[in-house]
């Protein structure tokens, strides 16, 4: 038992495998072994049974991979030993039942059908009856079995798309789920950025003022150095932390009821120079394109407290037809920049995404003269809603699955389910209908050969008189009936009265010495 639980799942699969193989090779042995087996005995029968072993045992194996390979060894051991012919349901069931394709196996039954008419008819000399008893055994012997498997297979496909199925729902509802959560840090993220950046950079403004006021004591002016670099360190972490939750592309909000000329008075306050010219046009703009000037000013009015500390800035709002202009410049510091760490550009690249969403561009570097411009053109109209979805798709379409790889979408998936539904309920069909159009094929090629030559009708039958000569008789058939009996008189002659569909015998003929001695009814 702790070798079965230290046992690798693959090996325990394969000795499965093999205990079910041989289990199949015991079940469709048995009958060719008891045949062999039971007296009377030859000298070739111990050959015989081994050579019919091996032939069913390779059928077996070759039932995996091949299956309608073994299908037609298990036929052509039939017409060795006819006890073959109850392996022969077994191997036509797992052919349909393991076999991906149909074409296979219908050209291998139609070819099975010629050739065994052509040896049966034409080589052996068969009779029709004979004929017609081994095609109704490979219709219900092979076909429907066959049938049977192929729906099994159906089944199987249809219960693995509807799972496929379940998985890709689960799937995209958790992508939902998770692009929800992933907006919602975004937002946060963007806040964080835009009030406690904005404001952490004016602290830090004003702490360098009093660094370089010449008024304060020296101990004074330090501590606001000290001040001014720990809000810097302090600006830099909100930014790496920040980094973690941000997503590029992701929404932001501003303060509520907040313009950009509260922007303006408030950096004035802190003691930046800064003068605002904007148009009385651009006083009523879209709802993204407000969200995004308001941006541009707040992200460049931080960037010139952070890093030119001491210049005047300007900020420019106008409009051109349906196309407003924002501009935000600053000059060169006049001591230089301040000391900080650098700076990872993350404002600025979330910066160009928010005018991008609005349906704008922007332009952003340093100047000939060392200042620094932002400049942006947004619409003075609001965008048309297919942009503003089209843009959130894109951003957004690295969040449709969780694994690597294609991953199957529901619309897909959902229609791989229709697909297997409607295969299932054709193989059904098929099932219980090929049988029986099956037969009546068989019995449309069968009647009109067995008939052919061979009706006597019941009028002709009456006015035949006993005695008459055999060479006298009106309308008799041209051809006679297989014997129904071997041990019958050899001088009676059989006729059939065209009963669809086997045609059975039903008028016997006996004659002696070339006359008519008895007629009768069979019943």
């Amino acid at each position: 038992m702790r070798i079965l639980d230290s046992a690798p799942p693959g090996w325990l699969h394969r000795r499965r495998r093999l205990l079910l193989d041989v289990l199949l090779w015991a079940v469709v042995a048995a009958p060719v072994g008891y045949a062999e087996a039971s007296p009377p005995y030859s000298r070739y029968s111990l050959p015989l049974l081994v050579g019919k072993l091996l032939l069913l045992g390779a059928a077996v194996v070759a039932s995996r991979r091949r299956p309608v390979v073994a299908l037609v060894l298990v036929v052509l051991g039939s017409v060795v030993d006819g006890n073959f012919v109850f392996a022969i349901p077994v191997f036509s069931y797992l052919a349909g039942r393991r076999s991906a394709a149909a074409g296979p196996a219908a050209v291998v039954f139609v070819l099975i059908a010629a050739g065994g008419t052509a040896l049966n008819l034409g080589l052996l000399g068969t009779g029709a009856a004979t004929w017609f008893l081994l095609a109704s055994v490979l219709l219900f012997a092979a076909v429907f079995p066959w049938l049977v498997g192929r729906y099994r297979r159906q089944q199987q496909e249809l219960a693995e798309a509807g799972r496929r199925h379940v998985d890709a729902l689960t799937r995209e509802e958790r992508g939902a789920a998770e692009r929800i959560r992933l907006r919602e840090r975004a937002r946060i993220a963007g806040e964080m950025h835009d009030s406690l950046g904005h404001d952490l950079s004016l602290i830090a403004l004003r702490a360098a003022a009093l660094e370089v006021a010449a008024d304060l004591d020296v101990r004074h002016r330090a501590a606001a150095g000290e001040l001014r670099a720990s809000v810097s360190a302090a600006t830099e972490r909100l930014h790496e932390i920040i980094g973690l939750l941000r997503e590029e592309g992701g929404a932001s909000v501003r303060p509520s009821g907040e313009t950009v000329a509260d922007l303006v008075e408030g950096a004035r306050e802190a003691g930046m120079a800064v003068r605002m010219d904007a148009a009385p046009a651009v006083a009523e703009l879209p709802a993204m394109t407000g969200h995004a000037a308001h941006r541009i000013v707040r992200e460049a009015l931080t960037n010139a407290a952070r890093y030119a500390p001491g210049a005047s800035v300007d900020v420019h709002l106008t409009r051109d037809g349906d196309r407003v202009e924002v501009a935000v410049v600053n000059g060169t510091p006049p001591a230089g920049p301040l000391p900080a760490p650098p700076s990872q550009g993350s404002g600025l690249l979330a910066l160009a995404e928010r005018v991008r969403l609005a349906g704008g561009t922007l332009d952003a570097g340093p100047r000939a003269d060392g200042g620094f411009a932002v400049r942006a053109a947004l619409p003075a109209t609001a965008p048309p809603m297919e942009a503003i979805e089209s843009a959130a798709e894109t951003d957004l379409a690295p969040l449709s699955g969780d694994q690597p790889g294609p991953v199957e979408r529901p619309v897909d998936a959902a229609r791989r389910l229709h697909d297997a539904r409607r295969r299932v309920r054709r193989s059904l069909l098929v099932a219980l209908v090929a049988p029986v159009g099956f037969a009546l094929v068989l019995s449309l090629v069968y009647y009109p050969v067995v008939t052919a030559g061979t009706v006597l009708d019941r009028a002709t039958f009456d006015q035949m008189r006993v005695g008459t000569a055999r060479s006298e008789l009106a309308g008799l058939p041209r051809r006679q009936l297989t014997r129904p009996t071997a041990v019958d008189r050899a001088e009676c002659e059989y006729y059939t009265d065209g009963n669809f569909p086997l045609a059975q015998p039903t008028w016997r003929l006996c004659f002696t010495d070339g006359r008519l001695a008895s007629k009768e009814w069979i019943a």
